[in-house]
């Protein structure tokens, strides 16, 4: 009922629905980007034997991370934008983001039955003819691309060509042929996203397999400390702004994730707690603690507001 008097029932509602779409969504744009990327990284095989597929479960697991970070994100933004109490918004999302954590990680230690949605894909044949290029070399091969010691014609910049009846490598090794260029080098800053949410997911697929418990600390700390995060969206008049700064400090709690869970730093924070907590909830400890710092400063800010309306 407190909560009622706070927030009408229809915002919760609003808020709700908001965040269950978000995420949903977000996961499942994540799982067929995975499955897809992963169809495109088996085609890209000329020829070698086939790859077998990856299963959607998998996909799920590195998809989750993005879509939970991302769907905290866009509901503290939303809340703001609609001028929602910030202690009830930050207990609402807090709960929502463990409720579909829960929900979905339990639903995806339960699908290891599932078939894989992939099955393995027969490698790439091509005709005489085939030009493959890579850094401004090209080799065309001469034969039907199945005869892997089949003649090629080698293209290197600054050198004549070089015909290749059999290619061979040291030790008569046969070379292998690249593979097919479908894009240009990714920019290090979205790989460095990308695999800090990869680690992510493992760390919890990890904590999952070993000890319930654990997981459930790590998961519900961090989503804690996102949600801690809302007094950011508030700053400036500017919704976009405030968004743009909140995805900043959300890759910032993503990168301290990937700090923390490395072995000689929670060795190193571990040393200092002289072994009262075990290694495996030092990670959310360290999570609590700035949670609690955070939601401290973000009460006394909302208490001192009216006092410098008063004094002004």
């Amino acid at each position: 009922m407190l909560t009622l008097s706070i927030i009408p029932m229809k915002n919760l509602a609003k808020l709700v629905l908001f965040f269950s779409l978000t995420f949903t969504i977000l996961l499942l744009a994540g799982i067929l980007l995975g499955l897809l990327s992963n169809r495109v990284d088996l085609t890209r095989i000329v020829p070698v034997e086939a790859i077998p597929g990856e299963d959607a479960v998998k996909a799920a697991w590195k998809a989750f991370p993005a879509a939970l970070y991302l769907a905290i994100l866009l509901s503290l933004s939303y809340t703001a934008r609609r001028k929602m109490p910030v202690p009830v918004t930050i207990v609402m999302v807090a709960i929502l983001g463990a409720a579909f954590t829960l929900a979905v990680s339990l639903g995806m230690r339960r699908s290891e039955a599932l078939q894989p949605v992939l099955k393995s894909v027969n490698p790439v044949r091509a005709g005489p003819g085939l030009i493959l290029s890579r850094s401004d070399n090209a080799m065309i091969l001469l034969r039907e691309s199945s005869f892997v010691r089949g003649p090629r014609v080698v293209s290197i910049p600054g050198r004549t060509l070089i015909y290749q009846e059999v290619p061979l490598g040291p030790n008569s090794s046969i070379l292998s042929l690249p593979a097919l260029p479908f894009g240009g080098e990714v920019p290090w800053f979205i790989q460095s996203v990308g695999i800090d949410f990869s680690l992510s997911a493992r760390e919890l697929e990890t904590r999952l397999e070993t000890d319930f418990i654990s997981f459930a600390a790590y998961a519900l700390s961090l989503i804690l400390l996102l949600g801690s995060m809302r007094f950011i969206l508030g700053l400036s008049q500017w919704p976009l702004a405030n968004l743009f700064l909140g995805a900043l400090i959300f890759r910032g709690v993503l990168a301290l994730e990937t700090f923390l869970n490395a072995r000689e730093i929670n060795a190193l924070v571990g040393s200092f707690l002289k072994e009262q907590a075990p290694p495996s909830f030092i990670t959310p400890l360290v999570f609590c603690t700035l949670s609690i710092l955070i939601l401290l400063y973000t009460l006394l800010a909302h208490i001192a507001r009216p006092r410098r309306r008063l004094d002004d």
